[in-house]
């Protein structure tokens, strides 16, 4: 919530062509207890002087020789960095507001002042514009927080790659639609398929001696996105001797909690041919 000391606080600038309508609105203002008030009867001078100060809410005479209002508010768009312009139109002309809402204006205020109605509507107006600040600076810090974490997650995401390919002997990454995208090890005979991009990678030509039962449970796993540790896999290779695996994977998914593949790794237990008798 706005507190009244941000709303007091708020930085205010009066722009009107007529001394005593810049006099009445500083005496009022003050009154109210707003400490943060400034007034300008240039017209031509409003955008350079917002674009300095980043006011909170200005109080726009719409009827202004030399340069209107209406002028003064398609100057203001230029120049404003967020979506809520802080104006507040004056006018004598019920025919002049609908056009200076449509041109930007968040508020209108009639001639001649009702003091009653000036000090609602200013009070209003800055705390919905006080709001909106805060909500856009909670927006920034959050996507802020999120780009750290963001950032702070793939680095993680690297250490971990690095050092599961380190503490094992193949590692292997799939996408969402089964095709490997990072491998190691003899990860595709293992699983009985073959692919060219990565036919140089593989354990050997031969896709013989694998044990069928466990290929089978391995990829039933991976096809239901299963997280599983250690499973045990084997092979036997032409010499009678047997060659067994230690195989650990689980499923992937981002920030949205969408399934985006699978990784996995494994370590080779040699097991001489006698032991495998």
């Amino acid at each position: 919530m706005v507190s009244e000391g941000d709303i007091l606080n708020a930085r205010i600038l009066i722009v009107d062509d007529q001394k005593a309508n810049v006099s009445l609105l500083e005496q009022l203002l003050a009154g109210a207890g707003y400490t943060c008030v400034a007034a300008t009867m240039n017209p031509q001078e409003v955008c350079a002087l917002h674009r300095k100060h980043r006011y909170d809410l200005i109080l726009l005479d719409l009827q202004m020789p030399g340069m209107d209002g209406f002028q003064v508010l398609e100057g203001l768009k230029t120049n404003e960095a967020d979506a809520y312009p802080p104006v507040i139109v004056l006018t004598a002309q019920p025919g002049h507001k609908l056009r200076a809402l449509q041109a930007g204006a968040k508020d209108f205020i009639s001639k001649p002042f009702d003091l009653v109605e000036v000090r609602t509507r200013i009070r209003n107006m800055l705390e919905v514009r006080l709001l909106y600040k805060e909500l856009a600076t909670h927006n920034n810090l959050l996507e802020q927080r999120v780009q750290e974490r963001t950032a702070e997650l793939r680095e993680s995401e690297a250490r971990y790659r690095s050092l599961t390919e380190l503490a094992s002997d193949w590692y292997w990454e799939q996408d969402e639609a089964g095709r490997f995208t990072r491998m190691s090890g003899p990860v595709l005979d293992m699983m009985g398929i073959r692919v060219d991009s990565f036919a140089d990678q593989a354990d050997g030509d031969e896709d013989a001696g694998w044990n069928e039962k466990e290929r089978e449970e391995l990829q039933a796993m991976i096809a239901a996105r299963q997280p599983f540790l250690n499973f045990a896999f084997s092979r036997v290779i032409a010499d009678g001797s047997q060659r067994r695996f230690l195989v650990s994977g689980e499923p992937m998914f981002n920030r949205s909690c969408s399934y985006i593949g699978y990784r996995g790794i494994g370590v080779e237990l040699l097991v001489r041919k006698q032991d495998a008798a």
